[in-house]
């Protein structure tokens, strides 16, 4: 293991195939907030339109928020489009994107309570605007976690791909936060780090 990895992640409630152990902890660095929350990495053969999917085990739903566990499901064969991939043969740098954007969701369903849990599920099979809403969301997590960058690598990664058709790539800029959107709120980010730093030094001075 990485002897850069935070050694506050609790592994003990992790569940991490050894084949993708650096790139999900590479992204939990990133997530403090999820150190203690059990969640379990989980590979399928195929998950119908779409690479991963987190979400609450059933067993655990109707626990406290501190005490859900989680699991996310990762596809061994990714269809995009008229495009397959292996996941093994994705680029690490977007496989970490992957794993912040699920991160994100698991942040997003931690601020909501159970019965809050039980609708949002029934609204994102039903409506396509609370779809857009959920992956923004989750987007949103992992780029104020700083992890704007691997977010921008994982669109890239579909965006930039010549053998895939402009009406699947229209599907993700409409559903997902784009390249251009991302590096707003990085820049936001920064420029409110920047003030937060500035009024610490005035404070300083004025003592």
């Amino acid at each position: 293991m990485n002897p850069l990895f935070s050694q506050n992640i609790n592994l003990e409630n992790k569940i991490i195939p050894e084949s993708i152990k650096e790139e999900v902890l590479t992204a939990l660095e990133y997530f403090p907030e999820l150190y203690d929350t059990a969640i379990e990495f989980k590979f399928k053969d195929r998950i119908k339109k779409s690479t991963m999917q987190a979400q609450p085990k059933v067993s655990s739903i109707f626990k406290s928020n501190k005490n859900r566990e989680y699991v996310i499901f990762i596809s061994r064969e990714i269809h995009i489009d008229k495009e397959d991939f292996s996941f093994s043969d994705i680029p690490k740098l977007v496989k970490i994107g992957w794993f912040g954007h699920e991160l994100g969701h698991i942040m997003d369903y931690q601020d909501r309570t159970n019965f809050g849990l039980i609708i949002f599920g029934i609204k994102y099979l039903f409506s396509k605007k609370s779809v857009r809403e959920a992956e923004r969301t989750a987007d949103t997590y992992a780029i104020i976690h700083g992890m704007g960058e691997y977010i921008i690598q994982t669109k890239n990664f579909i965006l930039d791909n010549a053998d895939i058709s402009e009406k699947y790539k229209a599907r993700i800029r409409r559903l997902y936060i784009s390249p251009e959107e991302v590096m707003e709120i990085i820049n936001k980010k920064s420029e409110k780090e920047q003030e937060k730093e500035l009024e610490e030094i005035e404070e300083e001075i004025e003592k």
